[in-house]
């Protein structure tokens, strides 16, 4: 039986730190804050807010709330992300992504008006620089991010180690990449079209899926002594909970199958996406100390 590696375990270890960290600005007079920037009214985008505002207050970290319409002109949300952008006393803004509607078509150009220094995960180009080049404002993605911090909390040390990503993503697969590398990592960029996506999995010392395909991770995939982080949340309106009701949340990896055989691996839920919601609170706060330096 594999470990499991909890997200809700490293989410807590980073809630304590992070608390306690809060508390320090505090008493130098600075409130840590989170812009939260939303345009319409999904119900994805409204479940992921009323997440991250309790984690929040868990936390320490004050948060509001930036909703325009799903039809806003880009030059308003332009000028929005420029008015939070020189608010001293917001320190992170988080743009609820995918933009909707017309917006999504400017979605880079947008995002790029922020600030880096208040890029708390990871949409502008100068993250993504940061991120490639290990130097300049922002922060990476916090997915990708939690995927470390998940490594980190468990020990497991990807020095020298051989790294499957499978997913190439701005979000995830690309900077994850980048970061494992960063830690001396041999990293293969893989996704769904990969020819031999199974030999570079079993190869691998470490797999990371966020590719967004249910069951693309099968168990003759997998060996002995590996680690696999499931970072996907795909939704399967059929899948059958233990009370009879429908409808749940699956990774990439065949979880049954994968879990026999490997040494460690993430659950979804409560794995990766239950420890990003802590590393946008830790990388809001780190923003705040950095002002104040």
């Amino acid at each position: 039986m594999a470990k499991l590696l909890s997200g809700r375990e490293v989410a807590a270890a980073l809630e304590e730190d992070i608390s306690r960290r809060c508390v320090a600005l505090r008493e130098q007079g600075i409130v840590p804050k989170l812009a939260l920037v939303r345009c319409g009214e999904r119900e994805d985008d409204i479940a992921y807010e009323k997440s991250i505002r309790r984690q929040a207050a868990r936390s320490g970290v004050e948060t509001e709330s930036c909703v325009l319409p799903e039809t806003a002109a880009p030059e308003k949300l332009k000028e929005l992300l420029e008015e939070l952008s020189a608010n001293a006393k917001v320190h992170g803004c988080l743009i609820f992504r995918p933009l909707p509607g017309a917006l999504a078509a400017k979605q880079r150009e947008i995002c790029n008006v922020l600030s880096p220094e208040k890029d708390v995960d990871g949409c502008t180009a100068a993250s993504a620089a940061a991120v490639y080049t290990g130097e300049g404002a922002g922060f990476p993605p916090c997915t990708a991010q939690a995927c470390l911090e998940i490594l980190d909390y468990y020990g497991i040390n990807c020095r020298g180690k051989r790294a499957a990503v499978i997913g190439r993503s701005l979000v995830v697969g690309k900077p994850l990449a980048m970061l494992l590398t960063a830690r001396d990592a041999t990293v293969t960029l893989c996704h769904s079209r990969t020819e031999g996506l199974g030999d570079i999995c079993r190869q691998a010392d470490l797999i990371i899926c966020a590719a967004g395909r249910p069951g693309l991770l099968t168990g003759d995939m997998v060996r002995p002594g590996q680690t696999v982080l499931d970072v996907s949340m795909n939704f399967l309106p059929e899948l059958e909970n233990a009370d009879g009701s429908l409808g749940g949340f699956v990774g990439d990896a065949i979880y049954e199958e994968v879990e026999k055989t490997v040494e460690a691996i993430s659950p979804v839920p409560g794995g990766v996406g239950r420890a990003t919601s802590a590393v946008l609170m830790k990388h809001v706060v780190t923003a705040a100390e950095r002002r104040l330096k």
